[in-house]
Order: C-alpha cells, then sequence, then structure tokens
C-alpha cells in the first residue's frame, strides 16, 4: 500500500466519525492553505465518499483528493444554513478546486468623437480625449449591440478611414454597396447630412428605438411636406431599417418578462455557461463562463448558480436551466431570501422557455467549440449525445466496432474512431475472426472487444491507439449486442459506457439500445445525426474489409488451382501483374521471366488461361 493510500484511509476512517448533520466542510492541503469547501445535509456521509472508491469520481475531485492533507467542519442547524456558510467562506477563501468565476461587469459607454465627422464606437471607460460619453451602462453586451444596430440604421462607416483627410482617396467598402454605409470616403454625402445621421443615431441610442420612430416619421412627413424628396427618402430608409433591426429583436424575446435562462454544455476538459438575461421580455444581456475540468452536469450546475448569484446583486424573479440542478429546491429558497421576493427555478421540457433554454445551450456549444478549435455543431452533438446516453461528460473519444461476414465465411470485423465529433482515420483498425467457426455475431463481436482490451493492456503506456480507452463503445447492433459483450467489459474491470445501434427495416438508424431497452434518438437531431453519421462508416468500414478478404480469396483460389502454382508462385504473380486479368493476358516470354515461375509452371499458367492453344 503506498504513502498516498495509507493517508486515504486514514481520511476515510476520520470522516466516519463525524456526525450525521449538516454542516460545511473544508479541505487543506499539506501548507494549510483551504483547497475546497462544501456543504452537506449528513457530514458523515458526504465527505467519506472522497476517501472512498474513485471509480464514480471525476477528474477534478481525483486531484483534489490527491492534495487533501487534512480537513475540517462546521456544524450548522439546517442544510440552508450550511449553503449559506459555504457561499460566505468561498467568497472569502477562493479555493482553487471550487468553481471560481471572474467578476468582470465593469461599466460601458457610448463614445462619439469630436471633429465635424464624428464616429460613434462603444468603449470601456472615459478617457480625456474631448469626446462625448454616453452612460455609464451595466451591460457591455447590450451597448455593442446597440452601438452596431445604430452604425447599420443610419449607414455610419466603421472603417478606419479618417474623414476629411480621405475623402476622394479609394474606392467604398463592401458595406456601401449592401446600403450599410454612406460611403463619406467618396462624397456621397455632405457634411452637414453626415452630422444629421450621426444625431439621429445617437437619439437613437439615448431615447430608444421607439422615441427615434416618433420622431423620424415627424421630419419624414416635414421633408415630404416642403418638396425634399431626397430627404424624405433617407430618412424612410432609417425608418425600415429600424423596424427590420425591432423585427430581428422579437426573435430572442419572452412572454416572461424578467428572467435568466442559463445553459451549459461540456468537452475537452472545459465547461462553457451560457447566460441570458431578459428584462421587459427582450434579450438585454448575455455573459459567457468558462470553466476548467468537468464533472457531472447536476453537481455543476448547482455550483455554477451558487458562484453567479453570489457576485450578482440583480436576482430576477425566474432563472430557467437546460437541465436540473443539485439542491434545486434548496437554492431557490437562497435566491428568494436573497432577493426578498420568491424566485423560481425551472427545468423546462417544452414550448418557448424549452426552445430559448436549447437556444442558450447551443450558444454555450459555439462558445466552446470557438475555444477548443471544433464547430458550435460537433459540440452540441457531443453534449446532446451524452445528456441522451446519461454520460457524465460528452465522450471525446468514441469507438464502435461492426461484424462482416457471408454465411460465416471471411468472418471479419471493423473498429472505427470518432474523436470530438469527427472521424480519427489513423485509428481505424480491423480484425480478422480467429476463434469463431459460422455465422455467430454475438461471439464475434466478443472475441473483438476481448482482443481490443489485451491490446490496451500491451500499449496503455503510449496513450495512442490502442493505448487509449474510449469514452464510449457503441456496437452496431441491438440489446442482444450490448448483453453479449458487458460481461467481457465487467471482468477487465473497465466501467466504459457501451451502447447499442439499431437499425430500422431500411437499414437506418433508429434507436440507442442499452442493457433492458431502447433510447429513441429521432427527436434528438444533433445526436441522431452523429450517431447514424458512426453507424454508417463503421458498416463501411466492416463491409469493405470483407470484401477486399473475398476479392483475394477468390483471386487466390483462382490461381492456385493451376497445376505447378503454390501459394508462393501465386503472390509473385499478383505482385508483378497485379490482377488476374492481366496474368491472363500475359505472353508466355512474360510469365517465364517473372521472378519465382519456371518454364514447366509458366506453360502451366498460359495452357490454362488460353485453353485453346495447348494443343499448340
Amino acid at each position: 500500500m503506498t504513502e498516498f493510500e495509507k493517508h486515504k484511509k486514514e481520511l476515510r476512517a476520520r470522516a466516519m466519525k463525524l456526525p450525521l448533520h449538516p454542516g460545511v466542510y473544508l479541505m487543506h492541503d499539506k501548507s494549510g492553505k483551504i483547497i475546497y469547501i462544501g456543504k452537506a445535509k449528513a457530514l458523515k456521509n458526504r465527505v467519506s465518499q472522497y476517501f472512498g472508491s474513485d471509480k464514480n469520481h471525476d477528474e477534478k475531485v481525483r486531484q483534489m483528493v490527491a492534495h487533501v492533507d487534512w480537513f475540517e467542519y462546521i456544524l450548522t442547524d439546517s442544510e440552508f444554513e450550511a449553503l449559506v456558510l459555504e457561499c460566505s467562506l468561498i467568497k472569502q477563501h477562493t479555493p482553487k478546486y471550487n468553481i471560481l468565476l471572474k467578476d468582470d461587469k465593469g461599466y460601458s459607454y457610448i463614445r462619439v468623437s469630436k471633429g465635424p465627422w464624428p464616429r460613434i464606437s462603444e468603449a470601456k471607460q472615459i478617457a480625456d480625449d474631448g469626446a462625448e460619453y454616453i452612460g455609464p451602462y451595466v451591460s457591455g453586451w447590450s451597448v455593442k449591440q446597440s452601438v452596431e444596430a445604430a452604425q447599420k440604421i443610419f449607414r455610419l462607416p466603421t472603417c478606419n478611414r479618417v474623414f476629411p483627410r480621405d475623402i476622394g482617396k479609394g474606392r467604398p467598402c463592401l458595406n456601401y454597396y449592401i446600403k450599410q454605409c454612406c460611403a463619406p470616403c467618396r462624397g456621397k454625402i455632405s457634411e452637414e447630412e453626415y452630422r444629421e445621421a450621426v444625431q439621429d443615431a445617437i437619439n437613437f441610442l439615448r431615447g430608444g428605438s421607439a422615441e427615434s420612430v416618433r420622431e423620424l416619421t415627424r421630419r419624414m412627413e416635414e421633408a415630404a411636406e416642403k418638396l425634399e424628396f431626397e430627404r424624405a427618402a433617407r430618412i424612410r430608409d432609417y425608418l425600415a431599417a429600424i423596424k427590420k433591426t425591432a423585427e430581428r429583436q422579437k426573435v430572442v424575446c419572452s412572454k416572461i418578462p424578467e428572467q435568466d435562462v442559463i445553459a451549459m454544455t461540456q468537452g475537452s476538459g472545459k465547461t462553457c455557461f451560457q447566460v441570458f438575461r431578459f428584462e421587459n421580455g427582450r434579450l438585454t444581456d448575455r455573459e459567457t463562463f468558462f470553466i476548467n475540468g468537468t464533472g457531472m452536469p447536476k453537481a455543476v450546475r448547482g455550483e455554477f448558480l451558487e458562484r453567479y448569484y453570489s457576485m450578482r446583486d440583480r436576482i430576477p424573479p425566474r432563472v430557467t436551466l437546460d437541465g436540473p440542478a443539485e439542491g434545486q429546491e434548496l437554492l431557490s429558497r437562497w435566491l428568494s431570501e436573497k432577493a426578498g421576493r420568491k424566485v423560481t427555478i425551472t427545468v423546462p421540457q417544452k414550448g418557448e422557455q424549452a426552445k430559448l433554454a436549447d437556444m442558450c445551450r447551443n450558444n454555450a456549444a459555439e462558445q466552446l467549440a470557438q475555444a477548443t478549435g471544433r464547430t458550435g455543431r460537433e459540440a452540441s452533438a457531443l453534449d446532446e449525445l451524452a445528456r441522451l446516453l446519461g454520460l457524465p461528460e460528452p465522450p471525446a473519444y468514441i469507438e464502435s466496432y461492426d461484424i462482416s461476414n457471408l454465411a460465416g465465411e471471411e468472418n471479419v470485423a471493423g473498429m472505427v474512431v470518432f474523436e470530438n465529433g469527427r472521424p480519427l482515420r489513423s485509428a481505424y483498425r480491423r480484425f480478422k475472426i480467429k476463434t469463431v467457426v459460422g455465422q455467430d455475431d454475438y461471439a464475434s463481436m466478443r472475441e473483438v472487444i476481448a482482443r481490443r482490451l489485451e491490446e490496451y493492456e500491451k500499449n496503455k503506456d503510449s496513450g495512442e491507439g490502442f493505448g487509449r480507452l474510449p469514452d464510449l463503445i457503441l456496437l452496431d447492433g441491438g440489446k442482444g449486442h450490448v448483453a453479449a459483450v458487458q460481461p467481457i467489459l465487467d471482468a477487465a474491470g473497465y466501467n466504459i459506457p457501451l451502447f447499442g445501434m439499431v437499425k430500422d427495416d431500411r437499414h437506418r438508424t433508429r434507436a440507442i439500445a442499452k442493457n433492458g431497452g431502447e433510447i429513441a434518438i429521432n427527436s434528438n437531431r444533433s445526436a441522431f445525426t452523429l450517431i447514424s453519421t458512426i453507424q454508417d462508416e463503421v458498416h463501411r468500414f466492416a463491409i469493405g474489409y470483407h470484401r477486399q478478404l473475398r476479392k483475394k480469396s477468390t483471386i487466390s483460389s483462382t490461381l492456385l488451382s493451376i497445376e505447378g502454382v503454390g501459394p508462393v508462385r501465386a503472390k509473385a504473380l499478383l505482385k508483378r501483374f497485379r490482377t488476374v486479368a492481366a496474368i491472363g493476358d500475359a505472353d508466355l516470354q512474360e510469365l517465364i521471366e517473372t521472378p519465382g515461375i519456371t518454364e514447366p509452371a509458366a506453360r502451366n499458367i498460359y495452357n490454362y488461361f488460353h485453353p485453346e492453344s495447348k494443343d499448340d
């Protein structure tokens, strides 16, 4: 027994002496620093779990346990008091292994530069540069969206050209041709008209679209009455652009006036949370948080809610989640007391709220994809698959197997690998079935998985190819295949999720098979597409290998039927001529010149393909 195992056993013995009482526990490292703080309904049960089997622990917990030197605890009167104390202590000590969110919510401003051709932009702070600053605003995302909308509506330039210096010195950019810039660079607008457009944009940003629409409508009618049709047409275009922007904003709206929508996605050792904040039924702010490591979604979601609202004063009456959170009722009570009114935490299953949660999760997947070098579609598919199969985190490394034979002849298997949702062809492997005679797909699959695990034991030090264990195994078959193979994994002591891929009568993916039943996947579009792709790929790979062997077998049987031609000479002929057809077209001299082929053997080969020449 190693020193670590001895120490872990001592810590577990001490944990078993803790009371079955609510409280907070604090884990310390050798230097005495607090590295983790948690709460518990029953301290004995919760703390002892850390120092038992690490089979069900995620990587973050295993690392934390490895650094624990000792722990202490504080008893509380209730689990709710434990939650409040835990939040306070985490804020005070910022332990390494707790989720810690950086609160970078500073103020943002709208900047209007000075000079005859002013520009509108966003700014994080006020500078002493003579420019006009509008604000402050709490939401930087909202300021950015508003400035971009104003620039497009009123066709203000966003390039780096300086006016009037650069007027007439270059061709207008693409924005001019798609009617998103008034092109001062080409003199398409006068200085007076430009300043009027900038002032309209400022009024739009200060007063909102409704106020701008009323004022612009009044000015358009006034210009029309004065027969200033060009000016009236320009204002009409502004109004049309405002209306179009408003229609786009309605796509992201909520019937519930004030709420937060929170969703998460995991993958490649990271977790991404996306927060959509709604006020007056409109999306007013959006925040993205990245957390190193992954874990059980329910626990991670609960911990995130604690950390997020510990650093937020504004708490909406409703929090919508994309999945259940650990201690959801307790968190709802804590938020209610913090806000001074009832706060409801919900996990919608259908309707508008479910669509908002899905949209939020898709945005989280896209952000995570950009951070990890994947596409949003791949991240979303793996995240959806993990939820569907109940996996602790999205499977980054998937292996899939299929058996192929013809009435038991040329019995083979194919293994394909998908890494981060993409085929990893360098890791594909082929197997010739050795121990199964006849057609027995269950026994063949058992042999393949057993051989694959044996290869892992031989190569595990390399961490590549067979030296890497998959996060998920998918078999081309139903629950019978799963039931046949599961004992192989259990006997070897590997806790690898195992599922089957079930096809319908038309050979299309229909469901996921597990021990004792099936999981329908048709309603999960991203996961369905991924599973279908994997199933088609492994079937293609396995049947391709089977056909290759059958073709070789047919060729070999043709050549071996010729008198004087054995396996060595057949191989020599195929090496030189590549195909049986080319051997048949060769003349006698070419056959004699083939290494290893004697003249009598060459005559037999030639006569076999040219029976009419035997008499000659």
